[in-house]
């Protein structure tokens, strides 16, 4: 199949053809063969397709039952799942997750990092995930993280359940150190997380100082483990929005030992507004990690919505457009080509933190996964939240859409 006239990642209009499901080719003005089927994109962007690095499916569209997080904190996000897990079922979850998975896709989405919990002695909701990570791998690939809620070491048997998720399947290890009863604890799960996936050659995500408290600082423990355990880029700090208090001493000192160890950084802008500063009187913090320090000083971070319509987020439509537009807003980055870049944080950037090598990308002889958006570049895209024109994953079309429509009547 021939594509012409396509603007790949804001570069001039181009052909490009796909042949058994991979990129074979891109010029100037590529010419058809005897009978093959061309597509002119008209000038339309063309992005590799885009990647959700951290959310929640297993508790997606349960926002309100059983009860609403009234004050709309961390803590009271915590409190209502707790509630709410009494009544999961593998079906409850693979209902929801299906059908926040097909909006996904419907945005262009193709690759999803999950975090499930695992402090539920059931673990019910990991082997639902594992097994629709199976039925969904051709459409959407899920790549679940065995995540501890309500800690490791503060929550009973938190360790063996931490083995039992390994041994299921998981892909990679989670950890809440800012969650845990002390600072001892925090350490010691940390330790333990870490250990767990180099032994079982997993990659790790930990939920890293989601908190307004500058003494939080679970971040040099999980860079110093990742850089000692030789992890490096295999580890993944998400949140971090402790960094936005931290003082600047210390992050100078903190940013040498980030750069040695080669994390990734996951930042969740639209749930970290919306949750950080809830015990400032004025004025409020921001909240949200530094993701133009980080940037700058070569670090690799992306950006995802952490929660779709649940006790942490009431809303969410599982358009990665609203992360990337509300991020590049509350970090101060709306300079002309930071903008031009900024979809690299839901696709490059965000395939370097899944760990996902020459499987993704728009390459010669890479799978031919991408995104047609109704717009000549990024730019105009991301400002008119340009609707997804195809989805395509290795060559196969798996969602479609109309271009937007709007009469005026005056």
């Amino acid at each position: 199949m021939l594509f012409q006239n396509a603007r790949i990642e804001n570069a001039a209009p181009a052909d490009f053809r796909i042949e058994n499901g991979l990129f074979a080719g891109f010029g100037a003005s590529l010419p058809p063969k005897p009978g093959e089927e061309t597509v002119d994109l008209g000038g339309r962007l063309v992005l590799p397709p885009f990647i959700e690095s951290h959310v929640h499916l297993d508790t997606c569209l349960t926002a309100g039952d059983p009860v609403w997080n009234l004050s709309g904190t961390l803590f009271e996000g915590i409190e209502c799942w707790a509630k709410r897990k009494d009544k999961l079922t593998k079906q409850d979850i693979r209902e929801r997750v299906q059908r926040a998975v097909r909006l996904y896709a419907s945005h262009g989405v193709q690759f999803i990092r999950t975090h499930v919990d695992v402090t539920d002695p059931s673990l019910v909701a990991m082997e639902a995930l594992l097994e629709l990570r199976e039925e969904l791998r051709d459409t959407v690939e899920l790549q679940v993280v065995a995540f501890p809620q309500e800690g490791i070491l503060s929550y009973p048997n938190g360790k063996q359940l931490m083995k039992d998720a390994v041994r299921l399947g998981a892909d990679a290890v989670g950890a809440i150190p800012h969650f845990e009863f002390t600072r001892e604890y925090s350490v010691e799960s940390l330790n333990f997380a870490m250990r767990l996936a180099a032994d079982n050659g997993l990659l790790v995500d930990v939920h890293c100082d989601e908190i307004d408290d500058e003494a939080s600082r679970g971040l040099e423990t999980v860079a110093a483990r990742a850089l000692e355990l030789e992890l490096f880029d295999k580890v993944t700090a998400s949140h971090t929005t402790a960094m936005h208090s931290y003082n600047n001493a210390y992050v100078t000192r903190l940013m040498r030992l980030l750069k040695m160890s080669r994390i990734n950084f996951v930042s969740n802008p639209l749930v970290n507004t919306h949750l950080q500063g809830r015990m400032d009187a004025y004025p409020k913090r921001r909240g949200v990690t530094r993701v133009k320090e980080l940037t700058e000083a070569g670090i690799n971070v992306s950006f995802g919505h952490d929660d779709i319509f649940d006790p942490w987020y009431p809303m969410g439509t599982g358009n990665l457009r609203d992360v990337v537009f509300m991020g590049l807003h509350v970090c101060q980055m709306m300079g002309y080509e930071e903008i031009m870049g900024a979809y690299r944080f839901v696709t490059t950037n965000a395939a370097r933190t899944l760990h996902l090598g020459e499987r993704y990308g728009i390459a010669k002889g890479r799978p031919a996964s991408f995104v047609v958006l109704d717009a000549g570049q990024y730019y105009d895209a991301l400002n008119t939240n340009a609707v997804v024109l195809a989805s395509y994953k290795n060559g196969k079309k798996i969602a479609q859409a109309a271009p937007a429509s709007t009469k005026v009547l005056f």
